[in-house]
């Protein structure tokens, strides 16, 4: 159902280094890019994940309560991409653990514009 998602940022080439290092993490690279667009995906056919300038030249801002899920094959994987966004210079919102008793695994950062995103695998 989801195609791709767009998260802002107000410094493009910060936020591109720190995208090609995790994204590379998950087997995914860019597949699409402008001067205000990158998008990456781990297959064309597959859901993507984008950074962008603003359109409308304002900053870029984080939206209270949204956050990416980026669904990965197992909890070690959890743990590698949590530990990558951290040595790229992300914030923890969340070490990697399991949540619940429904076999959620699942680790929480922010990347270097404030927007959240988690690392899940579902066991």
């Amino acid at each position: 159902m989801i195609g791709y998602v767009t998260l802002g940022t107000n410094n493009i080439e910060r936020a591109v280094k720190f995208y090609d290092e995790l994204m590379s993490e998950l087997g995914a690279g860019r597949f699409m890019e402008t001067e205000q667009f990158v998008a990456w995906a781990v297959s064309p056919d597959k859901p993507g994940i984008s950074v962008t300038k603003p359109f409308d030249g304002k900053a870029a801002t984080v939206g209270n309560g949204v956050m990416i899920a980026l669904a990965v094959d197992s909890p070690q994987k959890v743990d590698a991409v949590h530990k990558k966004a951290m040595e790229l210079g992300g914030q923890d919102e969340g070490a990697p653990g399991p949540r619940g008793d429904s076999g959620f695994y699942a680790g929480y950062f922010r990347d270097l514009d404030g927007n959240k995103l988690s690392a899940f695998h579902m066991g």
